[in-house]
């Protein structure tokens, strides 16, 4: 007669009870065969019986229910891997039958029709959405092995770039192993990688195969079988077939000679590969959702921060009236601006834009805000502060990173001093309407260590008002791709240079968006307004 098994990972390591009488009982109670110290388990749980060569597991009015394959059940014939639960205890059992592996019988016909595998491949789909990568392969290795009679195995994915990487080894007993266990050539891996044909060595042994695998053989391994694990896509078009796609192999093997030769194995290892590969890809996905859940989460963490480094949006002071904003074009945008009041009276006004986008250039502004912050109030004038900026920028060796700056101060006596270090021309509108183009400065910061800067000075009178912005707004682009531009900005800015320094930035911020229309926004959107209002 066949021999049986039950299987499980208890509180003190992998147990492997025989199931060597005709009456094999099941409970909490130290007299049975099989005993299961959960609450959830009744005393005398449950019992198998052999019955004409037959392997029935009968419940015994047991409280918690006797379930197999996650289905209730009063009484029910066992096939091979089927999965016991008593109650809702843990761990779970698995029933393996030793016929239903190595025969080629009654069991092998269940075997090849995949009865006894069924509960396997249920759970795999399952895995396939719900457990890590590792987990994955170690199930899919530890059924393998079990199901052929190897005595260990490993499974190799494709990378990016569509070469095998090694990622988990495991022998019976559901034990890892190292990379480095398995000397052995690549050859046959990447073999049937390459070919998509499962390949079966008899026996290392004999003809040319030593010579070619000459580190497989001298561990003494003899049996070998290496199947590719492949995805299979059905097109709902009849015409146009179904597509196959490689993403690794399933290799196995054994000392012993011919013992993963048979039909059975062949056939079962075929259909667990198929399965085995669309767990894994789904899992493959499942992880790559989470990665990207996670980084969306951090990304808005540190739009948020970056969001609370900069100034209210809108201020007012003794001498002014400011309001800034900046739109971000990803998460996360390489813009800043900044004002802050000095001890003697002035008002420091920042903008700038650091040259790429997302969380390298995010990085670079927090930089240059602090440096801005830092050394405002022992600058000897805004020259001298896009001076000091370039040279922390060039002492840290940013490689390939600059950023276009614009530095301002206004003084409660109307006093004004201004360096343009490469960005956009701020525009000057006076009281009268007249127009100015602030461009006097020097090249962006960043770019080179030693750099010269100028500054231009001059007074400012009641009601003049300045718009400091990004190429953001300036060069929006319609969906003809033609840019909305400095002098179309100008004139906006000088239609509704009237109203409030907030509703200024509102008004023209809408400007360019409806110009844009459906076109994406392609770099991050900022602008400072600030009006010179001394109070008498």
């Amino acid at each position: 007669m066949s021999e049986a098994r039950l299987e499980y990972n208890g509180e003190q390591g992998r147990r492997i009870v025989r199931i060597a009488k005709e009456n094999f009982t099941i409970g909490r109670r130290s007299g049975n065969d099989l005993q299961l110290e959960f609450t959830d388990v009744s005393r005398d749980h449950a019992e198998i019986v052999i019955l004409e060569g037959r392997y029935i597991l009968r419940d015994k009015a047991s409280r918690f229910g006797t379930f197999v394959n996650g289905q209730r059940c009063e009484e029910r014939t066992l096939e091979h891997l089927d999965r016991l639960s008593f109650g809702a205890a843990e761990p779970e059992v698995i029933f393996f039958r030793e016929e239903a592996v190595h025969s080629g019988g009654a069991a092998g016909i269940a075997v090849s029709d995949l009865r006894q595998i069924s509960s396997l491949l249920e759970a795999l789909r399952g895995v396939g959405s719900s457990r890590v990568l590792e987990d994955v392969l170690a199930l899919v290795l530890d059924t393998s092995i079990d199901l052929a009679g190897a005595e260990r195995g490993f499974i190799m994915l494709a990378n990016a770039e569509g070469s095998l990487e090694f990622k988990l080894a495991r022998a019976r007993g559901r034990q890892t192993l190292d990379g480095g266990v398995f000397k052995i050539s690549r050859k046959i891996p990447d073999g049937v990688f390459f070919t998509g044909q499962a390949q079966i060595i008899k026996d290392m042994f004999e003809g040319d195969w030593a010579d070619a695998h000459g580190a497989t053989v001298a561990m003494g391994i003899r049996n070998v079988l290496c199947t590719p694990l492949r995805l299979v896509r059905y097109s709902e078009e009849a015409s146009e077939g179904s597509d196959e796609r490689r993403i690794g192999v399933l290799y196995l093997d054994s000392r012993d000679r011919g013992a993963l030769d048979s039909e059975v194995t062949r056939t079962a290892l075929e259909a667990l590969a198929r399965e085995a590969a669309v767990a894994i890809e789904n899992t493959r996905l499942y992880r790559e959702a989470l990665d990207k859940v996670r980084l969306e989460q951090e990304l808005k963490i540190a739009a948020d921060m970056q969001q609370s480094l900069l100034p209210a949006r809108r201020r007012c002071g003794k001498h002014y009236e400011i309001a800034g904003a900046m739109v971000p074009c990803l998460a996360i945008g390489g813009d800043f601006f900044d004002y802050f009041e000095m001890p003697d009276g002035r008002l420091g006004i920042v903008l700038c834009d650091v040259s790429g986008k997302g969380a390298p250039a995010a990085l670079l502004t927090a930089l240059i805000q602090g440096v801005f912050r830092g050394g405002a109030e022992d600058s000897k004038g805004s020259a001298s502060s896009i001076a000091r900026v370039n040279s922390v920028l060039a002492h840290r060796e940013v490689k390939e990173r600059y950023a276009t700056s614009f530095y301002c101060t206004l003084g409660p006596d109307g006093s004004f001093a201004y360096c343009n270090a490469g960005h956009c021309p701020p525009i000057l509108v006076r009281a009268d309407g007249s127009e100015i183009r602030l461009d006097k400065g020097g090249m962006p910061v960043g770019m080179f260590g030693p750099a010269r800067y100028e500054q231009d000075e001059f007074q400012l009178s009641h009601g003049d008002t300045l718009l400091i912005f990004s190429d953001g707004l300036s060069e929006a682009e319609n969906t003809q791709s033609e840019e909305f531009g400095e002098d179309q900005l100008a004139v906006e800015f000088q239609a509704v240079r009237q109203l409030d320094p907030g509703a200024i930035l509102e008004a023209l911020t809408a400007k360019v968006k409806s110009f844009a229309g459906t076109h994406p926004q392609m770099d991050d959107m900022t602008g400072v307004v600030v009006r010179y209002l001394p109070k008498s």
